[in-house]
């Protein structure tokens, strides 16, 4: 059993998700949104670095997930994503938590079933995959959505691993 933090930084509102994924089975926990609004960005760095230090000592997650950085046609806001992702990063690994990090693209793939998938299609499935009542706001969708990546993709590195384990075990050596 793991807890799966993930997050989906933003310089001005960072979401998050939180799941636990016991094999095949994933229950939602608990997702939102650090908002920093229009402070100065050191300010707005610190509010993440402590957010997500105070979620973490508080749900105790085993594992951390966060979207890569994509380069966006704006270099000043690919320089705040970076920012904010570092002030993340930072605050998983001080908790003493590894990084696990995944593409847009990968996660859209695991979430939806297709790579290119929109914002829409991957809150529709964050909540028919947990089970939610209602469609989590954007930015914490997508946090979902990169935990429940991180876990499908524990599932896949499992099932490799047992079946190569098991390919192994089962031949015969002959001298």
């Amino acid at each position: 059993m793991a807890i799966i933090l993930g997050v989906d930084p933003g310089s001005r509102i960072t979401g998050y998700g939180i799941i636990r994924a016991e094999g095949r089975h994933i229950e939602y926990i608990d997702s939102g949104c650090i908002r920093m609004g229009e402070k100065p960005m050191a300010e707005r760095l610190k509010i993440i670095f402590q957010s997500l230090v105070s979620l973490i000592a508080e749900y105790q997650p085993q594992e951390f997930a966060i979207e890569q950085v994509f380069m966006a046609r704006n270099p000043d806001s690919a320089l705040k994503l970076g920012q904010a992702r570092g002030a993340a990063i930072v605050g998983a690994a001080t908790s003493g938590l590894a990084v696990h990090e995944y593409s847009a693209r990968q996660v859209k793939q695991a979430v939806v079933g297709k790579g290119g998938a929109d914002k829409s299609q991957v809150q529709h499935m964050v909540q028919a995959l947990l089970s939610l009542s209602r469609k989590p706001q954007a930015d914490a969708a997508d946090a979902l959505a990169i935990a429940l990546c991180h876990a499908h993709m524990n599932q896949s590195i499992l099932r490799v691993a047992g079946s190569a384990g098991r390919a192994r075990s089962g031949r015969v050596r002959q001298k």
